[in-house]
């Protein structure tokens, strides 16, 4: 992987700067800042998830009460001669 040097970030700076434009450059800054915020807070707090050892089980039904019933009909059988 080659190394970036000075002079390649200023042109990929000034590429970016025509295509998004001067006005929208802080508000992409403030995006990425913020995703990086968030995406670090999330790796470092680990009071949110909670550990068990057994899995939950939700209890069955004998008939499926809230699943539409289902229909069946029989094909059309074509016999060819």
């Amino acid at each position: 992987m080659p190394n970036i040097g000075f002079g390649e970030l200023v042109i990929i700076l000034l590429i970016v700067l025509m295509v998004f434009g001067a006005r929208r450059l802080p508000q992409i800054g403030e995006g990425i800042g913020k995703a990086i915020s968030g995406l670090k807070r999330g790796l470092n707090s680990n009071d949110d998830i909670e550990v068990s050892s057994e899995p939950k089980r939700v209890p069955e039904s004998s008939s499926a009460e809230g699943m539409p019933k289902q229909t069946t009909r029989e094909a059309d059988v074509v016999e060819k001669k």
